[in-house]
């Protein structure tokens, strides 16, 4: 009978030591559409059942796929996120050790004196006791689930750290291949300004000369002046952008990105394709390393509650232990020298100046901050993915029209170069006064007059690759050059 009611005891104590008193955990409704945003921003938008792709996969390019290599081995921010894995793991099993008792050996020495007059003998003597023990001290019985609650939180923080780590891992990745690919924009930049500078100064000079022959005033050649001051400042703007690129890229890579891994222009660092999911349920969601941690951080939040409420109830504590005592260290381990100790304790709360109630609270509103955080990180990945899918359904069409804009003002700057070089300009004479050319516009050999017999002098210049090809000439009256055939305007050529 005796045996029974131990058993049906120590039954009822292990149902209880597997409950807590956490609240049951229910993932909040997610404050967001169940689908994600459609119109005219993302008809476009190509979409494939298959599963996202590892990075190794997504990113095609060689060179930026070492680099982010590079980064995922040196980035000191990943290292962290790492070292946070383990230190969570480390705090994880300080907490669950809790749950099982703690054992230690001992050896212990007692020496004292008893003074004569308290002495059975009449005399002082020194006395030796030897002890050796091996005990468990203060193991509480987790009845109402304290503890385990608190080992709950705490595998939450763990996990937690390991979707952050990956969340880390995510946006290293992408901010590397942003960075790499900024560096070849920037290189990009850098040339096309080298070549606009190159363009302002070859017109400056053809200004300059016009102005020292007379043809243009001085305020031409001021304006003149100041373009190519700005394409030169603009020239260091982007050096100095560039510089800032490549700084940035080291940065984030943790390491020197070698000069034959960054990229000689603006390149692509993947061509993969579509990976926006079909369906576009924003369910998906759910699957964001970041989200996760979220939802870890509010079920670590909902254990410490359990916890919490397990301050009001009694603690039970048990001290026990066994060994043997001697008065000589020679015979401590001899026959009829063990011994044993067994010190159960129950501690029941009665007053705490409110600390208990003052805890719970706490909880119950970390919890409640933990549930608007991880809504806040729900909304927050929701706009992310729109704005992506928004990106993705628009940039062709940007592009599209990019190309048609380059392919015209191509066609309009061959036109106006094919104008200057052959349209509507006077060629009358080279250096040679004597040798006439002919009209490159109407193919006739122009006529000069002088008016009243006058000298004349040189009022303006044109120039063909550079060379002075006609003498506007002027004195008094005006008489131009003109063609015989008489088919342009005024009957003359003009630039």
């Amino acid at each position: 009978m005796k045996a029974l009611k131990l058993t049906v005891i120590a039954c009822s104590l292990a149902v209880c030591a597997g409950c807590t008193m956490a609240p049951k955990y229910e993932r909040p409704a997610a404050p967001v559409a169940a689908t994600f945003p459609t119109g005219e921003a993302y008809k476009d938008v190509m979409t494939t059942a298959s599963p996202l792709p590892d990075w190794k996969v997504f990113i095609t390019n060689p060179k930026a796929k070492k680099v982010v290599e590079m980064a995922l081995a040196n980035n000191r921010d990943l290292r962290v996120a790492i070292l946070n894995i383990e230190k969570a793991r480390a705090a994880y099993g300080i907490q669950r050790s809790a749950l099982m008792p703690s054992v230690a050996a001992g050896l212990q020495e007692n020496t004292g004196k008893t003074p004569s007059m308290m002495s059975a003998t009449g005399s002082s003597y020194v006395s030796h006791t030897y002890q050796a023990n091996l005990a468990s001290t203060a193991w509480e019985l987790d009845l109402f689930g304290r503890v385990r609650s608190l080992s709950e939180a705490a595998l939450q923080q763990f996990f937690s750290a390991e979707e952050n780590r990956a969340a880390a891992q995510n946006a290293l990745i992408a901010q590397v291949a942003t960075s790499w690919i900024n560096l070849g924009a920037q290189k990009e930049f850098l040339r096309l300004q080298k070549i606009t500078l190159q363009s302002q100064e070859e017109s400056f000079k053809l200004m300059s000369d016009s102005y020292r022959l007379g043809a243009s005033s001085l305020l031409e050649l001021e304006q003149a002046r100041t373009t190519v001051a700005t394409a030169r400042a603009a020239v260091a703007q982007y050096e100095r952008s560039l510089a800032q690129a490549q700084n940035a890229l080291n940065l984030v890579v943790g390491s020197q990105v070698p000069a034959d891994l960054e990229p000689n222009n603006l390149e692509e660092a993947t061509n993969y394709g579509a990976i926006a999911p079909a369906g576009l349920s924003s369910d998906i969601l759910l699957n964001r390393p970041d989200i996760k941690a979220a939802e870890h951080d509010l079920m670590s939040a909902n254990a410490n509650i359990g916890a919490a409420r397990a301050n009001f109830f009694p603690r039970i504590s048990l001290t026990a232990g066994i060994g043997s005592s001697s008065r000589h260290l020679s015979d401590l381990f001899d026959a009829g020298t063990g011994l044993w100790t067994f010190a159960p304790s129950v501690s029941l709360p009665i007053f705490t100046g409110g600390a208990n109630l003052s805890t719970l609270r706490q909880a119950e509103a970390q919890q409640k901050i933990m549930v608007a955080t991880y809504e806040k990180t729900v909304q927050n990945a929701f706009a992310e993915v729109s704005d992506a899918l928004a990106t993705v359904g628009t940039v062709n069409r940007q592009c599209a029209a990019l190309k048609d804009l380059v392919n015209a003002t191509e066609t309009a700057y061959r036109l106006s170069q094919s104008r200057y070089k052959n349209g509507h300009r006077i060629l009358c004479q080279n250096g040679n006064q004597n040798e006439p050319v002919i009209c490159s516009a109407c193919h006739s050999q122009p006529v000069f007059g002088h008016a009243f017999g006058q000298s004349l002098r040189s009022d303006s210049v044109h120039f063909s690759q550079n060379k002075p090809i006609i003498n506007i000439i002027r004195k008094g009256k005006q008489q131009y050059p003109y063609c015989k055939t008489q088919i342009h305007t005024n009957n003359m050529h003009r630039m």
